[in-house]
């Protein structure tokens, strides 16, 4: 095991450590989950033997040998015996240690970082980030600007009582645009007086079920929503209230793209059985994913929640950025609904990421397990 213990099982992606011909001498916790695999199992094993890797790994540790440098590998499928191959990256590095005559050590580092967790960890951490950058200058100028609206629309309503009806018209649009942008700087308010999740065990399903009823009789109501769970769940550790209002914010994200066909601006036709289309809410349990909290230390969050709809997909231009601020596929879409859920799930120490295709996309939160015996009432 290299040096630093702590370190080297907190390190969140799967590594293991080759001798000086290629054998496996150690591999840490994360890659033990993610190679479904134990140390004793592939210890004095080669490393071409161990893994299934589509590079040429072998060329790479001679080259790392000789030059005393890392390379990086992207976008190569690595497999084993007891796993399918899945996309990574991967990083291999000469380590820094000496022999007893002072001969540079031949030993290397053999880091997999796969591409699904790292596109997901980053988006998540950028997109976080973005968001928080907009919410103090964002609520500083909400608050500046409602209280001119205010007289404006006061003014324009004066102003309607002793106008002819064409006039009146135009006085009653500025009315009514006025309240529409105070109702968008109400909503960039919510950032700023959104609190810090108290967390608690709490059962996702649950949570699930009243955002779906509660879909079902309001922006749903003629659309197909289709339950896929995991009866095994452990409860998740979350608060309540915040993560029901992340996935309503994601199913009337979803019902709105599911309910508009591609390249066009009206709703999709309903059809014989009065479905406009269909959303699929989808829970399972995936123990590869993990992260490293604020205060250094690893975290799992094996808790997946899905939320996919069949709509055109979201639009190339925006899809790296969706979860920013002000960023939206719809017409008048204020571009704050996504940006809310980034930042409640970011507080939340989970993750959230997305997929999608025309006539696909996947929302997917991942979640931590509450601790056996957590008393919860505790804030993030």
């Amino acid at each position: 095991m290299p040096g630093g213990g702590r370190i080297w099982a907190s390190l969140p992606m799967p590594a293991l450590v080759l001798d000086e011909a290629d054998h496996v001498t150690a591999i840490n916790p994360a890659a033990e989950l993610f190679f479904n695999t134990t140390v004793r199992h592939l210890e004095h094993t080669l490393v071409y033997d161990a893994l299934a890797v589509d590079a040429p790994v072998e060329e790479a540790l001679v080259r790392v040998r000789r030059n005393r440098s890392a390379i990086f590998i992207n976008d190569v499928a690595v497999g084993t015996g007891e796993r399918a191959p899945q996309t990574c990256n991967i990083q291999i590095a000469p380590m820094v240690e000496e022999h007893t005559d002072g001969r540079p050590s031949d030993r290397v580092l053999f880091i997999v970082t796969p591409r699904e967790i790292a596109g997901r960890l980053g988006r998540s951490m950028n997109t976080d980030s973005a968001a928080r950058s907009a919410i103090g200058m964002a609520e500083m100028l909400a608050h500046e600007i409602k209280n001119p609206l205010a007289g404006i629309t006061g003014a324009a309503q004066l102003l309607s009582m002793n106008l002819s009806n064409g006039d009146k018209e135009l006085c009653d649009l500025i009315v009514g645009e006025t309240r529409r942008v105070t109702k968008l700087l109400e909503q960039v308010e919510q950032f700023g007086n959104l609190r810090p999740p108290r967390l608690r065990a709490v059962n996702i399903h649950d949570l699930l079920d009243r955002a779906r009823k509660s879909a079902l009789v309001g922006f749903a109501a003629h659309m197909a929503i289709q339950e896929e769970y995991d009866p095994s769940l452990p409860a998740a550790l979350a608060d309540a209230d915040q993560l029901l209002q992340v996935f309503l914010n994601l199913m009337k994200n979803a019902a709105e793209a599911a309910d508009r066909p591609a390249g066009a601006g009206a709703g999709r036709a309903i059809t014989a059985t009065g479905q406009a289309g269909t959303i699929r809410i989808r829970t399972f349990y995936d123990s590869s994913l993990r992260v490293r909290r604020n205060d250094g230390q690893p975290a799992r969050l094996p808790l997946q929640v899905e939320i996919v709809d069949d709509g055109p997909g979201l639009p190339a231009e925006i899809s790296a950025e969706v979860f920013e601020p002000f960023v939206s596929g719809r017409e008048n879409g204020t571009g704050l609904g996504l940006a809310l859920v980034s930042k409640i799930v970011a507080d939340h120490g989970a993750v959230i990421g997305v997929d999608s295709s025309p006539g696909h996309t996947a929302f997917r939160i991942s979640l931590p397990v509450a601790p056996d015996g957590w008393s919860g009432d505790a804030q993030s």
